[in-house]
């Protein structure tokens, strides 16, 4: 029986045929690793998935956790799902093999992560928060940060949050209050409220291991003067074992539309209810040098970003599916017109709305599976690079597509679960059917780790006018090496590479008017609409891609490729033309509204 969480068929696709992951194998760091090994994980993650995180998805989102003023209950399937998960290896997969990890490719990881957040997102979400805290760790932590929190964490014995928004400052962290006050010992005392902080407070593991922005008294002032630290749960020892409770209060919980499984929380550092040591204060280990966590922290938000993208890929994925396998089995209407009420009533997906429903919701879940999976693809380049200005040039190109591959999952994929309920009809919005629950989970992307208009202020105001262009300039070029080769295809691929050469163009065209004028306020009001309209861009940059893998292959599956790209070709590329029309103009509608119009 196919899955209804993913296509394996696709991601093979995906990952051998338009990806080529196997010829990472030639590069020193994955050559222990073949496609037997790849194809080994893969296999393993779905069937963890649908054994052990499917099954309960349900009941994670009607029984959310629950605090009694002492400790977090949740249901115990969670623990199960996270052992079996821990026992396989999986939270290490991509790690050094100096940390019992099995250095696998992130493409690869990636392609794993995505079945367990298909199958129920709430569970998974302790984990890979978990894993990206312990990345972070790596690369700016110091050995004993490596021993004390990571390689527990890489075991599944503890769990990882990242704390950085505060009940007043929200998504401007310049603003948050939190401080961290030195101590002779080298280490801090935090005091502060920290909010949205997923997976905060919970009894799944021994610890959890919070990775805390505060302040430095006497600092640089906004977000120069930000510092990270490692703030543990329950401290501990030189040797490994658990210490006394740190000053880390939960206050209480949010409680959110989706995502439910996932307990999200408010803590209180430094209130007093614990004193470790004999005084309060969180007890807080500064990781790398003063003033500098907001860089730390970019490490794992940039990671958490993909990883938004992700979830919302596999959400839209397993929603389409879903609605697919609805249509091919619910029998409504009839083939005539005017309908012969004798005739027999046939499938859904026979008639041509639902097959449009079907077809969008396939596009933008494919392709925005490639797109997550070819930014995978760019951490493993980047990783591996042969010199330093390879690894420039990948990561000028992965800094570009970062907002992108959040948003842009987060924003279409949404849609595809709306088509989804749509597909349904009443029984979409139904508790009795999962559609629903996917359109609230996924309702949470377009926020999480950077709302959608903080990535588009971070493409339009940053990302493409860097290092001066460089970033754009490096997409320019893969988008440039795309359309000289379907050009050289010829027929089909030379027509769709013409409308991308088009759109592309006007694109880079309209982002350097925007700028010349050297009204910045201008420029950036519309950059929400700059961030939908690129990012439609670089889908259709993606679908070509895949048109041109699928090439002449012969079969259904390849049909199918073929056809979603001629769709999003016709439907859905063309609508970036009146945005960037209205960008072109630097349209101030939104800047000449006042707040006593509304």
């Amino acid at each position: 029986m196919r899955s209804t969480l993913l296509s394996r068929r696709d991601l093979d696709f995906l990952l051998y045929e338009w990806l080529d992951v196997e010829q990472l194998t030639e590069r020193e760091r994955f050559a222990e690793h073949s496609r037997e090994t790849f194809d080994a994980v893969l296999e393993l993650s779905e069937q963890l998935a649908t054994k052990y995180f499917a099954p309960h998805n349900k009941l994670n989102d009607a029984n959310e956790p629950t605090f009694d003023g002492e400790r977090v209950t949740i249901i115990p399937e969670v623990s199960t799902a996270l052992t079996a998960f821990a026992d396989a290896g999986l939270p290490s997969a991509a790690m050094d093999y100096e940390l019992g990890g099995a250095q696998l490719p992130a493409t690869v990881t990636q392609a794993s992560y995505a079945w367990f957040q298909a199958a129920n997102p709430g569970t998974a979400g302790y984990p890979f928060l978990t894993v990206a805290n312990a990345n972070l760790l790596v690369a700016h932590g110091n050995p004993e940060h490596i021993a004390r929190f990571v390689r527990p964490m890489l075991a599944g014995r503890y769990f990882g949050t990242m704390c950085l928004s505060e009940p007043q400052a929200g998504s401007s962290l310049a603003d948050i209050v939190t401080r961290a006050e030195p101590q002779d010992d080298g280490t801090h005392r935090l005091f502060g409220t920290k909010m949205w902080i997923s997976g905060g407070d919970h009894e799944l593991g021994e610890n959890i291991v919070h990775l805390v922005l505060a302040k430095i008294p006497g600092g640089p002032a906004g977000t120069k003067g930000i510092s990270l630290f490692v703030v543990p749960r329950f401290l501990v020892g030189a040797d490994g074992a658990i210490g006394e409770r740190n000053d880390v209060a939960l206050a209480g919980l949010n409680h959110k539309m989706g995502f439910r499984g996932t307990v999200n929380t408010v803590l209180n550092f430094g209130e007093g209810r614990w004193t470790p040591g004999g005084a309060a204060g969180a007890i807080g280990y500064l990781v790398g040098e003063p003033h500098r966590g907001l860089t730390y922290m970019f490490h794992m938000m940039n990671e958490a970003r993909i990883g938004v993208g992700l979830v919302a890929t596999a959400l839209g994925y397993t929603g389409y599916l879903e609605s697919l396998d609805y249509a091919r089995t619910r029998p409504q209407g009839r083939a005539k017109l005017p309908a012969d009420p004798d005739g027999p009533q046939r499938p859904i997906i026979e008639h041509a709305d639902v097959r449009r429903m079907l077809l969008a919701q396939k596009t933008y879940a494919e392709g925005a599976l490639a797109l997550v999976l070819y930014c995978a693809r760019l951490v493993d380049e980047q990783h591996t690079a042969a010199s330093e200005n390879d690894r420039r040039a990948t990561t000028l190109l992965l800094d570009i597509l970062t907002p992108i591959a959040k948003s842009w999952p987060s924003q279409w994929c949404l849609e595809a679960n709306s088509l989804a309920i749509q597909v349904l009809g009443g029984y979409g919005y139904t508790r009795e059917y999962n559609v629903e629950q996917h359109y609230r989970d996924n309702r949470l992307n377009p926020i999480h780790e950077g709302t959608h208009g903080i990535q588009g202020l971070d493409l339009l105001g940053r990302k493409v006018t860097q290092h001066g262009g460089a970033s754009l300039r490096a997409l320019d070029g893969r988008v440039r090496a795309t359309v000289a080769a379907a050009r050289a295809a010829g027929d089909e691929a030379a027509a769709l590479a013409a409308d991308l050469d088009s759109a592309w163009q006007r694109l880079v065209e309209v982002t350097a008017s925007m700028f010349a004028t050297g009204d910045l306020e201008a420029a950036l009001a519309n950059s929400s609409v700059y961030l939908e309209t690129f990012g439609h861009t670089v889908l259709a940059w993606i679908w070509l891609q895949q048109f041109l893998a699928a090439a002449d292959r012969a079969g259904d599956f390849y049909d199918g490729k073929r056809h979603a790209a001629r769709y999003f070709f016709r439907f859905e590329l063309p609508k970036t033309a009146p945005a960037l029309d209205l960008l072109a103009r630097m349209d101030t509608t939104t800047l000449q509204m006042r707040d006593a119009w509304f």
